[in-house]
């Protein structure tokens, strides 16, 4: 009988220990103990193994990202113009001085005004670390961005590195038809590690 009570006891005493042996566990996830908590805590998991927690591994969560009609615009209108990239096609551009476009018809004073600054990029893509053919994709969405947004001048870092990009990009640009002149930028945009581009936009609503 007493064995039994004895049993009974400490089954009991064991229960209250894992009781409290949750609660405080649950404190402690809630919120950080304050000083004074501590040795309160330390005397409440006197004679308590702490469980091992080797079962549960953080994983990685993806975050889902909203497929809206604007985005898949975007992406379609410039997985279309992504063709006009050649590697190939080597259209004309001036040798000396800065690295410089302008597109037949279009003023030069624009350029001009993209050399002075007069323009300022709205929209920045930075093309280090990129391989060529996700520069192309990454440049074909500015532009398509930028027309979406109505934005006339944007910015594209190309770095210095090994020079593939930066010999490449103005290569790019002047192939692509909503490209109405482009010219290194200004010191403050990058000088010579960048290119500022002005945009075509062809309507009166493109303005606004």
């Amino acid at each position: 009988m007493f064995n039994k009570q004895m049993k009974k006891k400490m089954l009991l005493q064991i229960d209250v220990a894992k009781e409290q042996a949750q609660a405080a566990q649950v404190k402690v996830s809630q919120a950080a103990l304050k000083p004074d908590d501590h040795a309160l805590f330390s005397d409440s998991m006197k004679g308590i193994k702490p469980l091992i927690q080797d079962t549960i591994r953080k994983t990685k969560i993806r975050a889902n990202k909203p497929k809206t009609q604007a985005n898949n615009s975007i992406r379609q209108e410039s997985a279309q113009r992504e063709h006009f990239f050649s590697d190939q096609f080597e259209p004309h551009i001036a040798d000396e001085g800065p690295t410089r476009y302008i597109r037949d018809g279009v003023s030069p004073y624009e350029l001009k005004k993209l050399r002075r600054g007069d323009y300022e990029p709205e929209l920045l893509l930075d093309l280090h670390g990129l391989s060529q053919e996700t520069a192309k994709v990454e440049i074909s969405a500015l532009i398509a961005e930028c027309r979406k947004q109505h934005i006339r001048c944007c910015n594209v870092m190309h770095g210095h590195g090994k020079n593939i990009l930066k010999r490449q990009l103005p290569m790019w640009l002047a192939q692509h038809p909503d490209i109405e002149a482009f010219h290194q930028a200004t010191k403050t945009w990058g000088g010579s590690a960048a290119i500022s581009i002005l945009i075509e936009l062809t309507t009166k609503e493109d303005f606004c």
